[in-house]
């Protein structure tokens, strides 16, 4: 049986660390946090997401102010807010819930937010800085998983990686963050040639190609780490990745479950930068 890497278990402990720092930063500093979350329109999926960061806010400590914004909110009005956000101090970290409606340029709303208060690490300025090696906020999920690796036990270094997904905010940071690590990085997609060729060289195999359980053990080394950053609903209704977990789980030596293995470490690492962004906001 594979070692089952737990999510909901691993993100936990970083939270409980996190609420201890907060209550050292509010009793010994007088250090508070507060993240701002704005949410155009009533998606479903984002305002699961958005009650979720509220409620792990509220667990460890963070203030949190919610800003829930009608669907015909013009891409100026969002602009201004973001502005307004920017100039309070009391502000330390600002969240746009994506997506946004079609309306919305996203990518100018992810530049009118303050570099410093960007706890998503979804700025230009934020991902310049992890390519360059200097500090700054790391895109959520991919520093998720490399807790993840590192909490399981699992070596990084030496290690030949392939990440299936080149997006902003999984694939490309991912595979900065794991030559950080000092593994050796592969980065396929949809349109690479011989994929499954590709993906069985990998010691650590991170799926995040947006495809409901595209990945089956022909595209597995034996004895591979397994990563999945999907997460999709089958016919049946039921959550599931991109990995078709029960074909891939006898032949690899761990593997993330969907739900409770990637998903959970968004959040903790939300987390982990608002109170980054607090303490670097009051030095």
């Amino acid at each position: 049986m594979p070692q089952i890497i737990d999510g909901k278990m691993v993100s936990a402990m970083i939270k409980d660390e996190l609420k201890a720092q907060v209550t050292a930063l509010k009793n010994e500093q007088g250090i508070s946090i507060c993240l701002a979350v704005i949410q155009v329109g009533n998606d479903p999926a984002s305002t699961v997401y958005v009650g979720n960061k509220k409620k792990a806010c509220a667990y460890i400590g963070i203030d949190s102010l919610s800003y829930e914004l009608p669907e015909e909110t013009t891409q100026a009005e969002l602009v201004s807010l973001i502005r307004e956000l920017n100039q309070k101090e009391e502000v330390t970290g600002i969240l746009v819930q994506l997506p946004l409606p079609d309306h919305i340029e996203e990518d100018e709303i992810i530049r009118a937010i303050d570099p410093q208060k960007d706890v998503d690490g979804f700025h230009p300025q934020s991902v310049g800085a992890l390519c360059i090696g200097q500090p700054g906020f790391i895109s959520c999920t991919p520093a998720g998983i490399i807790q993840l690796l590192k909490r399981s036990g699992i070596t990084i270094a030496g290690k030949e990686c392939v990440i299936v997904g080149r997006s902003n905010i999984v694939g490309k940071p991912m595979a900065l963050l794991l030559l950080r690590e000092n593994a050796t990085v592969t980065v396929a997609h949809s349109k690479t040639v011989n994929l499954q060729e590709i993906t069985r060289r990998a010691d650590i195999l991170v799926v995040a190609v947006g495809r409901p359980r595209m990945i089956t053990r022909e595209y597995v080394k034996e004895g591979a780490v397994v990563i999945d950053v999907g997460i999709h609903r089958n016919e049946a209704g039921k959550l599931c990745g991109d990995v078709d977990y029960e074909d891939v789980a006898p032949v690899c030596s761990a593997i993330t479950p969907v739900p409770g293995g990637v998903g959970p470490m968004t959040i903790a690492m939300l987390l982990y930068n608002c109170v980054e962004a607090g303490k670097a906001g009051r030095r």
